[in-house]
């Protein structure tokens, strides 16, 4: 359909949005970056057609990919993130004064450059914190070098289908396991479960056999058709246990004013619907 994107990414299952302009389109040396802006979801980011982030609901993904291990633990001061080019969860954790350093690794700087130029309002000036130490490489490359420890790892991939596939891999999940502090939290997306069941399954049989609290949580991000997303949580600490006393402390301490991301919200993320609970036992 002329105007419009179309999202095709599962075979028998496909969304289409309307573009009222297109801004960027361009292929870099690992994908096709395209910005356009839609009536309803303001300035949207696909990449090689499949929606990554918009303006309008970006905020659920990051803030329960960031807020939710970063409040569960605690006294996370040491972040890293793997993928995130567009900025949008280096903003979020940066939002926590008590964290002190945030490593942000990225594959393609092309998509670093233009989210600064095209969605600064992802960013939102995540980019110019200097807690913030971007890191242009291969993410399961950095993952196998020596290197600091982190008390939240956060995995930003893309789809497990070209530059983001060596993301959803035991191997992988072993690498950043080995760069955990005592206690530190490894999340991750892990896909829209009704659609991408496989993907949920497969890292939660690798998180299973690494940690002893493995499980995912979910969210209902509006872009990312087909139900609610599933992140991969895994850790060998208790920090899921976490009170909702104590979530509603650490937040009002850390002064940040959210969007989606509550303590009742955070709680009852891990309430997982059957479905779920068969794919990941």
């Amino acid at each position: 359909m002329t105007g419009w994107t179309i999202e095709a990414l599962h075979d028998d299952h496909a969304q289409a949005l309307r573009e009222s302009a297109v801004l960027y389109d361009s292929r870099t040396d690992h994908q096709r970056l395209r910005v356009f802006e839609n009536g309803l979801f303001g300035r949207v980011l696909t990449l090689d057609d499949v929606v990554q982030v918009t303006e309008r609901d970006n905020f659920i993904y990051h803030e329960m990919l960031t807020h939710v291990p970063i409040l569960a633990h605690g006294a996370a001061r040491r972040v890293l993130i793997v993928g995130g080019g567009d900025g949008g969860m280096a903003r979020e954790v940066l939002r926590h004064a008590s964290v002190e350093h945030v490593t942000m690794v990225e594959i393609d700087a092309g998509v670093v450059e233009f989210c600064k130029q095209y969605l600064p309002a992802i960013s939102a000036g995540a980019f110019d914190d200097p807690r913030l130490e971007l890191v242009i490489d291969d993410g399961a490359a950095f993952m196998r070098r020596d290197g600091p420890g982190h008390d939240v790892i956060i995995v930003d991939s893309t789809d497990p289908i070209g530059p983001g596939e060596v993301l959803f891999t035991d191997t992988f999940y072993g690498h950043a396991k080995r760069r955990l502090n005592a206690g530190g939290i490894l999340v991750t997306q892990s896909g829209v479960p009704f659609v991408q069941g496989a993907e949920l399954a497969g890292t939660m049989r690798a998180f299973t056999a690494l940690f002893a609290d493995a499980t995912c949580y979910l969210a209902t991000v509006p872009t990312y058709a087909g139900g609610p997303m599933a992140f991969g949580w895994g850790t060998d600490g208790d920090a899921r246990e976490a009170s909702l006393d104590v979530l509603a402390t650490r937040l009002a301490k850390a002064g940040i004013e959210t969007g989606y991301y509550t303590p009742e919200v955070h709680r009852a993320a891990f309430a997982l619907p059957g479905y779920v609970k068969r794919l990941i036992a």
